[in-house]
């Protein structure tokens, strides 16, 4: 059996649900918004996690899953945990707690152990494991240091700003009128990168396979060029294997099955790469390029 843990409407559990089925896996959807009835109850027998996970009327030993995709949600952020009781609240809580714990240990197939994705959540930490696998990273300044800024500003002419955290940000270029809020800086250090000519590329990695798409964009961060009016194409794109190759290493270094690895093709043939996201939301890309991702997703949990 396969458990698939989030929230069943969504492209990703959504996608791969229908590639399972279409395998004749036999899936298992924990619905995040149905905690309430929900139960997972699990120990310790023979130094091995055993137990039981109760949806609705029916239950499943944990020992039969041998697959584990999961992408889940805040839980804190359910509509259903901020209207429950304060009981029910807190049943809530404690189950989602007991999921996060089971998935670290259980022998299954986990994509991903919730431990491996916390390099994402701190950019700077993440691009030094980058580096060590052979891709480079953009000249990067992180800082609160106005004269410092001002040098790397002057460097590299056009530079853009971003998150450091694993919290989603719209990555934007530093312009004229954002001179105005630099005094801002000095409460909070930011991090500004070289802005650099090519193409993106998304790197989907799962297990020892890649699946590359280019993405052609009229914005500087190609997922909300729309907002400006822009257009962004995407198409399946032949990576070199040496690129493959290292994005699989990096992957693997992260403890990740599943990854989105964003990288930059210049002109001048340099490959560098921007982040490596641990819970991907590649459904965008397969439904814009008709690649196989939720298929190869789905023959790597049945074959884990």
């Amino acid at each position: 059996m396969i458990l698939l843990c989030g929230i069943p409407s969504e492209g990703p559990i959504a996608k791969v649900n229908e590639a399972l089925l279409k395998l004749g896996a036999q899936t298992v959807i924990f619905s995040q918004r149905q905690f309430a009835d929900a139960e997972l109850e699990w120990s310790f027998v023979n130094r091995k996690p055993s137990g039981y996970l109760h949806l609705f009327n029916c239950s499943y030993s944990l020992e039969d899953f041998r697959g584990i995709y999961t992408r889940f949600m805040s839980e804190t952020e359910l509509p259903e945990m901020k209207s429950a009781s304060e009981a029910m609240r807190k049943h809530g809580l404690n189950l989602h707690d007991s999921f996060y714990q089971w998935l670290e240990v259980t022998d299954a197939c986990v994509v991903n152990r919730h431990s491996t994705m916390f390099s994402n959540s701190s950019k700077p930490y993440q691009m030094q494991i980058i580096r060590r696998y052979g891709l480079k990273i953009p000249p990067t300044l992180i800082t609160n240091d106005l004269e410092k800024l001002k040098e790397f500003k002057q460097q590299h002419k056009r530079i853009i700003y971003k998150s450091i955290s694993g919290v989603r940000s719209i990555v934007k270029e530093f312009q004229a009128e954002d001179e105005e809020r630099l005094s801002l800086i000095h409460y909070c250090p930011v991090q500004f990168q070289a802005l650099l000519d090519g193409f993106d590329v998304r790197v989907h990695v799962i297990g020892q396979r890649t699946i590359a798409t280019k993405i052609l964009t009229t914005g500087t961060d190609y997922r909300y060029a729309h907002q400006d009016g822009g257009d962004t194409d995407l198409e399946a794109y032949e990576i070199p294997d040496s690129v493959a190759d290292a994005c699989i290493r990096l992957s693997a270094a992260l403890g990740l099955h599943f990854s989105g690895i964003d990288l930059r093709f210049t002109p001048d043939g340099q490959v560098y790469c921007f982040e490596v996201n641990p819970m991907p939301g590649y459904s965008y890309y397969e439904n814009n390029t008709g690649q196989p991702i939720s298929q190869t997703l789905a023959e790597y949990l049945m074959n884990a």
